[in-house]
């Protein structure tokens, strides 16, 4: 009797689906406690994350507070055509970009620049005192913060002037009606404000770096400045490029309270950016459905930019958020 060969098994082939959702069900039931301390945060970003992202179909309505969502008329795209097709549209853009521009330029590195003076001071209270010193801003209000810079900066009682003037001779400048002022004092405020706070993430990743690389590269003859640059930025280089990917993702999206605390309509020209133009078409002039589509644009541009700076990432340093 001739029996028939038993049929051939590919090794490659996908399990059954039954199978995998057995053992996804079985890990889950063995992770249960970590899943269930999940579950607040869940919530938490269904209820107060997802669930309004349903009012972003204002953005494509002529909305009205009286008919709701649901009974406001639909429009399409006219609030994008209107706003590329005003005349402050390319102006918001430039602006937003500067900003962002002089912000990565000075206020990106700075911090990085403080963590490294930091790791090579040797006393242990002095460290400390410094640091401490250096945080401290990040715990004042922006609203103080901004305070203090007018206050600072007032052409009659302003400490700036006045010493200007004992030192100089020069006459008093109204530097926050000046255009061209605004971008100097903006990135000047966040940075004294920011900057120790910042400092925290790079400080964190240094004290990983394995002491002996430091042993073998003073072994070999290099000194501080050359450890520096081949031990010590090698070391915390993932967390640079994770932050400067998230920096990126807000390329188009600046703060707006800062701005909006320290501007004045003699400094739009090149202070006035995308936030504050949302800011005063939304809730000051009730123009939800136009401030709604421009913040949209705001966030796509956004993930575009996560997703363009995370792939370059990958492929230059092999470091990436996914």
């Amino acid at each position: 009797m001739i029996h028939d060969p038993p049929p051939e098994v590919d090794s490659r082939a996908a399990p059954p689906r039954d199978g995998v959702l057995l053992r996804a069900l079985k890990h889950a039931w063995q992770d249960k406690y970590l899943l269930f301390m999940l579950l607040p945060g869940l919530v938490y970003y269904i209820l107060f994350k997802y669930l309004p992202m349903y009012g972003i179909v204002i953005a494509f309505e002529k909305y009205s507070v009286f008919k709701g969502i649901t009974g406001s008329r639909w429009v399409g795209l006219k609030h994008f055509q209107d706003f590329f097709q005003g005349p402050d549209a390319w102006k918001l853009i430039r602006n937003t970009l500067v900003l962002n521009l002089y912000d990565l330029a000075f206020a990106f590195p700075a911090p990085i620049v403080l963590a490294l003076a930091f790791n090579e001071l040797r006393s242990g209270l002095f460290r400390r005192v410094t640091q401490t010193v250096s945080f401290l801003p990040h715990f004042i209000s922006m609203v103080v913060v901004a305070g203090l810079a007018v206050n600072f900066l007032a052409p009659s009682s302003g400490i700036i002037n006045k010493l200007l003037h004992e030192w100089f001779g020069a006459e008093p400048i109204a530097f926050l009606a000046k255009p061209e002022y605004f971008r100097g004092i903006f990135v000047s405020v966040n940075l004294w404000k920011e900057i120790g706070w910042s400092s925290i993430l790079y400080l964190a990743a240094l004290s990983g770096i394995n002491p002996e690389l430091y042993e073998a590269a003073s072994i070999d003859g290099a000194g501080k400045l050359r450890q520096a640059w081949s031990v010590t930025l090698p070391g915390i280089l993932p967390t640079i490029m994770i932050l400067l990917i998230l920096k990126l993702g807000h390329m188009l999206s600046l703060g707006a309270s800062t701005i909006i605390l320290l501007y004045n309509p003699s400094v739009y020209e090149t202070a006035d950016v995308i936030s504050t133009y949302v800011y005063r078409r939304g809730l000051v002039g009730t123009d939800y459905s136009f401030a709604a589509a421009i913040d949209l644009m705001n966030s796509v541009v956004g993930i575009l930019l996560i997703f363009a700076a995370n792939r370059t990432s990958r492929r230059l340093t092999e470091t990436s958020l996914w």
